[in-house]
């Protein structure tokens, strides 16, 4: 391209271009780059206070960044020259170092852009456990953005798919330490993250040492099918409790059943008698019934936001999913959520009525043959309470409680082990819906509703 017709082109020309530079930067891993002083001052204070400030760097033709390697450096360059960088530019093995490098010279503009695009990139889908463990060696501060990024977006990952050598020692410790008594998603149940973290840091150690714990310690699913390992002696076992202490304080084993504590773990002797002992404690004093064996929120419970792909044509769904608000001219119809609520347990969520219209319906739906397009309490497969205070299915009316408007929050109670279902709204709890006595063993929280109504969604919100 000819000079003149762009100045970002004409720009890019002295990146790292001897040439038109008079300095030299010397990185990390020995890597010379080369940049021009008056650029670099003009667009970074950092820069500025560094080259022109009277010291031995103002008179000198070198710098020197023994802590910012030229991958991330080049970054810089590119862009404190041009004021942008190519989406191509970042990659897996540039992005911690670039956001790092941008952190240290305080470009805030190009911190924004590495998160923007690592949220609308594949990086952070395919690279979380790679990208978690290069921050986490290099760069933790209580407020890095980038660091809670992907913390939950391996948080969400079940460790067990994660291959071993993607996730390192330290990226294991601040995922486990960030989670630990939070309320924040998580995929993988207490026993598999002690199972995860024991073979992790065996494989530390020798290949002897990660198969044989490997064997000792079954999947969970593998103990449900009484899968049982015969006794194995561990090699290099103290080895293995070194690489495991920096991980055992924020394993939770209050939640792994103490069945397991007594026949897997304790007898590997690899955790300290005293948190083995702190269990047993815990145990007997009956506490344990409110500990569910997967920390923070059940990763089914971030996923009560809303579907597009099952909705009213006209319903408009926004907020990432957590409202749904019905336009003018819209008559009665449904949404149901993403999560699918089945096998056993009990489920729980709340749907708030920001906007009345009349009437406003909350329930639940089979995943079969229910029209979107039409209110759910007419059809077979909707099981839906209204407003007016009552129950609607296969268009029978059902007295329940009383009405409620503007503001109001519902609770939605579905307990698939019984297959009922019972509403709490605005903090009473009313009856099971014992006319409901055939629910299916597969549903979804739905929602019905009309112009100009607008509802949210979210996880139950316990006082």
């Amino acid at each position: 391209m000819t000079r003149g017709y762009s100045l970002e082109q004409d720009l890019r020309l002295l990146i790292n271009n001897p040439k038109y530079s008079d300095i030299e930067i010397l990185c990390e891993d020995e890597k010379k780059l080369h940049g021009c002083r008056a650029i670099l001052a003009a667009r970074s204070e950092v820069f500025d206070r560094l080259l022109y400030n009277g010291t031995k760097e103002n008179y000198d033709n070198k710098i020197s960044f023994p802590k910012i390697n030229s991958a991330g450096m080049e970054i810089i360059l590119e862009y404190t020259y041009t004021g942008s960088v190519k989406e191509d530019s970042l990659t897996k093995d540039n992005t911690i170092e670039a956001f790092y490098a941008a952190d240290y010279f305080q470009l805030s503009g190009l911190k924004d852009f590495i998160i923007k695009t690592l949220k609308n990139s594949n990086l952070v889908k395919n690279y979380s456990p790679e990208l978690l463990s290069k921050i986490s060696e290099k760069y933790l501060t209580e407020d890095n953005i980038l660091l809670n990024l992907l913390v939950e977006a391996v948080a969400i990952m079940p460790l067990n798919n994660i291959e071993f050598g993607r996730l390192s020692i330290t990226g294991l410790k601040y995922l486990l330490s960030i989670t630990h008594e939070k309320e924040k998603p998580f995929a993988t149940s207490e026993y598999e993250v002690f199972r995860y973290s024991t073979i992790l840091a065996a494989n530390q150690v020798s290949n002897d040492a990660r198969n044989t714990l490997i064997e000792l310690l079954p999947t969970l699913e593998q103990l449900d099918n009484s899968v049982r390992v015969r006794n194995k002696f561990i090699t290099d076992n103290q080895k293995i409790v070194k690489e495991l202490k920096p991980l055992i304080e924020f394993i939770d084993f209050r939640r792994i059943k103490s069945q397991i504590i007594i026949d897997i773990i304790e007898p590997l002797e690899i955790v300290p008698t005293e948190t083995i002992l702190n269990v047993y404690r815990y145990i007997a004093s009956l506490n344990n019934s409110n500990l569910s064996n997967t920390r923070g929120i059940s990763i089914n419970e971030s996923n009560y936001v809303l579907d597009k792909s099952a909705c009213g044509s006209n319903l408009i769904i926004e907020d990432d999913g957590k409202v749904v608000h019905a336009p003018h001219g819209c008559g009665f119809q449904n949404v149901r959520a993403k999560i699918t609520l089945e096998d056993k347990g009990i489920f729980e969520w709340d749907v708030i009525i920001e906007k009345y219209c009349s009437w406003s319906w909350v329930g639940i739906c089979a995943p079969e043959n229910l029209d979107y397009n039409n209110f759910a309490g007419y059809q077979s497969t909707g099981w839906v309470l209204g407003s007016n205070g009552e129950c609607y299915n296969s268009s029978k009316a059902i007295k329940y409680c009383p009405p409620f408007g503007e503001g109001a929050t519902i609770t939605v109670h579905l307990d698939m082990n019984k297959k009922t279902c019972a509403f709490t709204v605005n903090g009473t709890k009313y009856r099971e819906v014992s006319e409901w006595n055939d629910l299916p063993s597969k549903l979804y929280p739905v929602v019905s509703l009309r112009h100009p109504g607008r509802f949210r969604i979210r996880p139950h919100q316990k006082n």
